[in-house]
């Protein structure tokens, strides 16, 4: 039996030899990890929606270091009841992996640093760190998915806010006109990028400020659902104020000055509404000495190692898989047609294919109605990630740079495209990817039959097709309504490409 007494604050140093264990560990686990790294550094780089997470790992810091008191002389308690998730966790991994989820694979990266810390600090020192650990997820850029969702509850509150008011209006999806002009909700205005940091914030503001598990709960709670409704707000507001200075477009040109102003009052509404019930005050817990002998370095060591074995598994099963695909085969690749109010310029994409990292790719320049144009032609592996050909459709249509994006799906000559139109920088593309031999299977259920052709192979390869307008100016709404038809025309005139393009995935499956 082990006792334990009252120690002096400050006291740390049974702490210290786990510090270059964990160090050590941590590096191993970034080496392992780092295209999950790299992606959602990309990401922070990229998108206003996830710029605050440059800041979440010193607020970790500072979160453990807030909590320096409660664990002065305590030791680490190597365990090894952490392994029995890594497994389970490397699992989740590889089919996050497959299908092509990065926010998956982030996540479960995270929370393999979570059980390292659990192994080599034992349970006592990581529930006391447990606050500054599990700031850690939000450093994973997660929550695009609910885009589309916070859109359409955006659409119908604006919808009946407007109706009340009295404002005449004519609403069609995300875009609604008044008679001062037209007003869409973008992808931008769904308010995802104040969710996510308000959420980070909250739980910021709940590990500060309160102690008692159901008010950090319920403070979190109102994180998520008050951000939401000013969202509808936000959008009633700027169109309300167009309608009442007569000008939609003066109103747009600041709306999103507008927003943040108007979210960073409600910020402080919040705070100011939690403060009340504020535990932050009182007597500092005492600090308790753990007297059992202290763990030997063997011991750290070996947690540490036991956890980054089985951390090992996922990306040393995906290496061997990916590595097992053959190539894709040299085949000529089908040319763009180019219609009416088209021409062409440069060598035909079927006489100039090569290979690109294990895409063979093609490039044809276009002029319609005086854009010019860029088509383009992506054969992928059979076996290739499905994350490979849907990344490269994000880059072909810049929705990884974009501040703003509105997606609209068509059909022309037969075949389902997608047409994305953004802001800063301005670029109209449309892209359509065939998997299996199909350019409707996209979403959850093309990823996974591409990612079962990853393990077993296919009967047809990835290919992606996109044409884009590159703004060299900035284009106004006017004018990326006229790329974006000529897009439409340009593809209206490929008949037949379905055709070509399906003998072509088949034959790059071979």
């Amino acid at each position: 039996m082990s006792a334990s007494a009252p120690v002096p604050a400050g006291r740390w140093d049974a702490l210290r030899p786990a510090v270059p264990v964990l160090a050590a560990w941590v590096v191993v686990w970034a080496l392992l990890f780092r295209p999950e790294i790299a992606h959602a550094v990309a990401t922070w780089n990229a998108s206003t929606a996830y710029g605050h997470c440059w800041f979440v790992l010193p607020i970790a810091l500072y979160l453990a270091w807030d909590r320096r008191m409660a664990v002065a002389g305590l030791a680490p308690r190597p365990t090894l009841w952490p392994l029995l998730l890594v497994l389970p966790g490397a699992v989740v991994w590889l089919a996050a992996e497959r299908v092509g989820i990065m926010e998956g694979r982030q996540l479960v990266a995270i929370g393999f640093l979570q059980l390292l810390f659990l192994a080599v600090l034992g349970w006592r020192l990581a529930w006391a760190f447990s606050a500054p650990l599990l700031y850690l997820f939000f450093l994973v850029p997660f929550g695009a998915f609910l885009t589309d969702d916070l859109q359409r509850f955006t659409a119908a509150f604006t919808d009946i806010g407007l109706q009340v008011s009295g404002i005449p209006f004519v609403m069609d999806r995300f875009t609604i006109e008044i008679p001062e002009g037209t007003f869409y909700i973008a992808e931008a205005c769904a308010g995802l990028r104040f969710l996510i940091a308000a959420i980070a914030f909250g739980a910021l503001y709940a590990c500060l400020i309160y102690r008692s598990p159901w008010r950090r709960v319920a403070f979190m709670l109102a994180s998520c659902v008050i951000p939401v409704i000013a969202t509808g707000f936000r959008a009633l507001g700027i169109i309300a104020l167009g309608h009442i200075l007569g000008s939609a477009q003066a109103v747009a040109a600041d709306h999103i000055v507008y927003g943040w102003v108007f979210f960073s009052v409600v910020i402080l509404l919040l705070i100011l509404a939690g403060l009340p019930f504020r535990e932050d005050r009182g007597e500092p817990p005492v600090p308790v000495a753990d007297t059992a002998p202290p763990p030997t370095a063997a011991a750290l060591w070996l947690a540490g190692a036991l956890v980054a074995a089985g951390v090992l598994i996922g990306p040393a099963v995906a290496a061997a898989i990916d590595h097992a695909g053959a190539g894709v085969p040299f085949v000529p690749l089908p040319a763009f047609v180019p219609g009416p109010g088209c021409s062409t310029s440069g060598t035909q994409t079927s006489t100039w294919s090569r290979q690109d990292r294990g895409v063979l790719s093609g490039v044809q320049n276009v002029t319609c109605d005086g854009f010019p144009m860029t088509a383009t032609i992506g054969v992928f592996r059979a076996r290739a990630n499905p994350a490979r050909p849907i990344a490269r459709r994000r880059g072909a249509v810049a929705r990884d740079l974009a501040e703003d994006a509105a997606t609209t799906p068509f059909t022309a000559a037969g075949v389902p495209w997608q047409l994305v139109q953004t802001q800063m920088p301005d670029h109209v593309a449309a892209s359509a990817l065939w998997i299996d031999g199909n350019p409707a299977l996209g979403g959850l259920a093309g990823r996974l039959r591409q990612a079962r052709n990853s393990l077993f192979g296919g009967d047809f390869a990835p290919v992606l097709a996109a044409v884009s307008v590159d703004g060299t100016t900035t284009m106004d709404p006017r004018q990326r309504q006229r790329a974006a038809a000529a897009i439409r025309a340009f593809l209206d005139a490929q008949d037949g490409l379905n055709g070509r393009i399906i003998a072509l995935a088949r034959a790059a499956a071979r």
